[in-house]
């Protein structure tokens, strides 16, 4: 038996079955449907592309793995190279993983580890309320989302904070100096609501890590390649540690990215063995994932992608921004990203068939009607998403 995610299996609904996809198209036996959430955001090119489908046939006749455990492969030569130029600052150093979570996890170690090889005696991590940074432990526990952790103990050396800037002062003035690191989806928190804050929170917790000698991580998983409107939000505030992945790959294979500034390296840089970071996920740098990233990249610049999410923010403000109903509680637009969020969640039982029925494909979870957009989505495929959102208060 397939067991599938965050559902209790007994009374789930059948779920769609996706016999074929092609730009923003999922495609059934009866219905092509736009994907309005990207595949869990991550399909920012759509589907089947050809160019990066051409990446993975080239590679995969030459090898498709080899470890990274003394062996290296010009895929990740190439990609490194081009990464010093393409992420912000001096995030130049690369550990890849498998998934988001492991990405995420990686990090948090790297902070661990990092004061520990300074003799730093820290217990502490501060991280946001309606946190989502993955569902592997550490991650669980930066977290701060009972809708799907409840089975799970609440970390006590894990400090939550809303996303004003009073309540992150008085946490550093607390826990300063006990704090390993503070982390944070970057102005778009996904999975705990599509909600939405404003920079200057990263800026003011920017100076605050400097002053206290915290590290900063930013979780870009989701956030990363233009998701909320800018590159990285890194090329606003610049974290000590960043990772990227969903769009890394264009969506079509899973991968991360933990990016580290000179600082975190050199932490772990030296004569003694035990400095080193111990953490080797078998499938890390893979060379089909490597050829992805670079195509995707590729792309991403050439096609100019920016002024892509530009316009679809612009086309979303116009079609959601003013939309009202007395069982909404809340419309907000960020980049690609657009959200319909309710006061009750029954208001949206029904939904997900209802849009299938016109054609869209939609994931709405506890209060949130959203949407994620492939990033080649034209403004008709657009607003037939949103005109389906609306129509669901007007039926």
């Amino acid at each position: 038996m397939i067991w599938y995610p965050y559902i209790q299996m007994k009374n789930m609904k059948p779920p769609y079955k996706i016999i074929d996809a092609e730009g923003v198209y999922l495609k059934t036996a009866d219905a092509n449907l736009i994907d309005s959430i990207s595949s869990w955001w991550c399909m920012i090119h759509g589907y089947k592309h050809t160019e990066l489908n051409e990446a993975m046939k080239v590679q995969i006749d030459r090898f498709s793995h080899c470890l990274l455990a003394g062996l290296s492969h010009d895929p990740i030569e190439r990609l490194n190279e081009k990464l010093e130029t393409f992420l912000p600052g001096d995030l130049n150093y690369y550990f890849f993983s498998d998934s988001g979570s492991v990405g995420v996890e990686v990090a948090l170690k790297m902070a661990v580890q990092f004061n520990k090889n300074r003799g730093a005696v820290r217990s502490k991590m501060l991280a946001l309320k309606n946190a989502y940074h993955g569902d592997t432990f550490m991650t669980m526990a930066v977290g701060d989302d009972e809708d799907y952790h409840n089975a799970f103990p609440k970390n006590p050396n894990v400090i939550h904070i809303p996303t004003n800037i009073e309540d992150l002062e008085k946490a550093f003035a607390q826990y300063g100096d006990d704090l390993i690191c503070f982390i944070a989806e970057p102005l778009l928190q996904g999975a705990g609501g599509i909600r939405m804050y404003d920079i200057s929170f990263l800026r003011r917790a920017r100076q605050l890590c400097d002053q206290y000698d915290v590290v900063m991580i930013f979780d870009e998983v989701a956030t990363g390649f233009g998701r909320t409107g800018n590159r990285f939000v890194s090329d606003l505030v610049l974290p000590d540690i960043a990772v990227f992945g969903k769009a890394l790959t264009g969506g079509y294979v899973g991968h991360a990215l933990t990016a580290a500034t000179k600082k975190i390296f050199d932490g772990f840089y030296g004569d003694d063995p035990s400095l080193a970071f111990m953490h080797g996920p078998t499938f890390m740098g893979n060379p089909l994932v490597c050829s992805l990233a670079l195509k995707s990249i590729e792309i991403f610049e050439r096609d100019d992608y920016m002024s892509k999410i530009k316009r679809i923010e612009e086309i979303a403000k116009r079609e959601l921004i003013g939309f009202q109903d007395e069982r909404i509680a809340d419309v907000r637009v960020m980049g690609g990203a657009f959200c319909i969020e309710v006061k009750d969640g029954k208001t949206l039982d029904g939904f997900q068939d209802f849009a299938y029925k016109r054609g869209v494909f939609v994931r709405p979870f506890v209060r949130y009607m959203y949407g994620m957009v492939p990033y080649i989505i034209t403004e008709e495929q657009l607003v037939q998403i949103t005109d389906t959102m609306k129509a669901w208060f007007r039926r």
